[in-house]
């Protein structure tokens, strides 16, 4: 009997669960921090435009928004959560790894940190001397960097003489004395010319060319003959055929691994709800975060350090280790799955809460906006800091002060929202952050410079999160507040980030970084006066939270809280008293 209740109670060990969950989500974090955040600057190193950048990653956010909600309730529906978490963190780490097929296209721009230029890249330019006679030459070495750099030597020959008729001298005692060659040191680069008349007779350019533009045409119409996307990427340069097969790779990764947080979330959620343990479920919070930061500061100062042995490729490898570090850790993962079925339709009666209410809706509006202007900053801000010289280890610990700082200084939210006395207020706070973020990054000088910015970066999304979360909590009902979180959540950082991506690829291959941001800082500041007037127009309604008024202690509530609500309840009583009385009148 002893037994059976110790059996029973390790099975539900609450702290055990959390603490597991806690070690589950900050690995997954870990994981994505040492990849995503310098995603797109591998994608710069491998000779993308930005352009392409900001589509593939538009690509990658738009498909978690689709694909996370329908597989976590597949997951859900076939009691599949841990063959599923297993599956997705096998199969994403592979995925990442296929990103090493492709090799950079272009120049590489981090090449000259590792001398490789000087090393191994010299070539030996032959330069002919006229001042003294005789076939005297003169060598030396240049660094190939630029084709450029090669023919600025052939035409210095240009100074002192247009052309050079050298004399080609060959072993054969059959080869005509009559036969030159004249190089043009006059142009940019060399042309070989053979003076025989009898052989350019008999060897007409016309019929040659006629001959190409002949098989040209036959090559055209066999590549018609046969279309299909195979077909069209063999016409296509190579920059475009590593942008589509990349974004393939990546929508096929975004597949994979999106449904993670949100199946071992729900599992949790579930798992803690059933033993009556909800309020636990933020425990989790603060190792995502530090996850984050974890894998952005310790990623970037591993590449740094070992840049020269294995370059940027150590982010994809440092992502698939810890994705399959996390393989026992979800193997274990306390899982369960009420037997009930779920309400059907929570996300879309959780959507008509947010539309129903104005505040909700000018805090949706506030959170897509927020998501567009974050996503311009985390896309191209390490192409920012890398135009004015910085190094891995500098956007590394730039990164990681971010999520830090929202994890150390979570409960100044709590402060400033009980000193504004109103969450609507935090919520103009964080854009305003968010607006003076941009602004700074626009005129970034320096990689440290970045410092400072990031500090308030974590402070500002703090405050954003934690306004989204009181949101919530006034207008869900019972047994929606996950869900309507969740839309707040999706609107950030999968439908506000995927518009954010689009826009600011084409926006920086227009205009530039610098533009890009200081646009993102208008569209804030401009929303920031908007909210306020129209904060300031709506009427606030004060909404009772029944979860609150069953969770909260005598001591708690206040001399004036308890009247309003005994003369809520009284009301309510004399209402219903003198309905029934006038049914009963009527029914004589």
């Amino acid at each position: 009997m002893v037994g059976a209740v110790m059996k029973r109670s390790m099975q539900w060990d609450i702290k055990g669960a959390v603490g597991l969950a806690g070690i589950f989500h900050f690995f997954i974090c870990f994981a994505s921090g040492c990849l995503l955040p310098f995603l797109t600057l591998y994608l710069r190193h491998l000779g993308l435009t930005a352009a392409m950048t900001g589509v593939i990653m538009a690509v990658k956010h738009l498909v978690a928004l689709v694909w996370r909600p329908i597989s976590s309730s597949l997951a859900r529906r076939h009691n599949k959560r841990r063959v599923f978490l297993i599956g997705s963190v096998i199969c994403s780490s592979m995925a990442a790894m296929t990103l090493l097929l492709f090799p950079p296209i272009g120049v590489n721009r981090e090449s000259e940190r590792c001398n490789v230029s000087q090393q191994n890249d010299n070539q030996t330019v032959h330069v002919f001397d006229f001042t003294s006679p005789g076939p005297q030459t003169k060598t030396f070495s240049v660094p190939v960097v630029n084709s450029t750099i090669v023919n600025s030597a052939f035409n210095m020959v240009s100074e002192y003489r247009p052309a050079l008729t050298v004399s080609s001298t060959s072993t054969s005692s059959t080869q005509s004395p009559s036969e030159t060659r004249t190089v043009d040191a006059g142009s940019n680069a060399t042309s070989t010319q053979v003076d025989l008349e009898t052989k350019t007779m008999q060897n007409p350019t016309p019929e040659r060319s006629r001959r190409s533009l002949k098989r040209r045409k036959e090559k055209q119409e066999t590549d018609v003959a046969h279309p299909g996307f195979l077909a069209s990427l063999k016409v296509m340069d190579a920059q475009h055929q590593m942008f589509f097969l990349v974004m393939i790779v990546v929508g096929v990764w975004m597949v994979i691994s999106a449904p993670l947080e949100w199946i071992a979330d729900d599992g949790l959620h579930e798992y803690l709800d059933f033993v009556d343990a909800t309020d636990r479920h933020t425990m989790v919070k603060p190792w995502r975060l530090l996850g984050i930061a974890g894998g952005m500061g310790s990623t970037g100062i591993l590449v740094y350090l070992l840049y020269c042995v294995i370059g940027p490729v150590l982010h994809i490898y440092a992502y698939a280790i810890f994705m399959v570090i996390m393989v026992p850790v979800a193997a274990v993962l306390p899982l369960y799955r009420h037997k009930r079925e779920r309400l059907p339709g929570s996300g879309l009666k959780a959507l008509q809460l947010v539309r129903g209410d104005s505040r909700a809706l000018l805090c949706a509006i506030s959170a897509l906006l927020s998501g567009m202007a974050s996503s311009t900053l985390s896309d191209f801000l390490l192409w920012q800091m890398q135009d004015h010289g910085a190094s891995e280890l500098q956007m590394g610990i730039a990164l990681a002060l971010a999520p830090l700082c929202q994890a150390v200084f979570a409960p100044l939210n709590r402060i400033a929202s009980h000193f504004l006395k109103s969450h609507g207020r935090l919520l103009l706070l964080a854009i305003s952050g968010l607006c003076v973020q941009c602004l700074y990054f626009s005129f970034l000088w320096a990689p440290w410079a970045a410092i400072p910015a990031q500090l308030l970066a974590g402070l500002s999304s703090g405050a954003l999160w934690w306004s989204i979360e009181a949101q919530c909590v006034d207008i869900a009902s019972p047994g929606t507040e996950k869900a309507v979180y969740r839309v707040f959540e999706a609107l950030f950082l999968d439908l506000g980030a995927g518009l954010g991506s689009l826009a600011g690829g084409f926006v920086v291959q227009t205009f530039g970084v610098g533009v890009l941001f200081q646009g993102a800082a208008v569209m804030l500041a401009l929303w920031c006066v908007a909210l306020a007037v129209l904060q300031w127009r709506i009427p606030r309604q004060r909404r009772i939270n029944y979860s609150r008024l069953l969770a909260a202690d005598a001591s708690e509530v206040s001399e004036s809280e308890s009247d309003q609500d005994n003369d809520w309840l009284e009301k309510a009583m004399e209402e219903d008293k003198g309905n029934n009385n006038k049914s009963r009148k009527l029914g004589k």
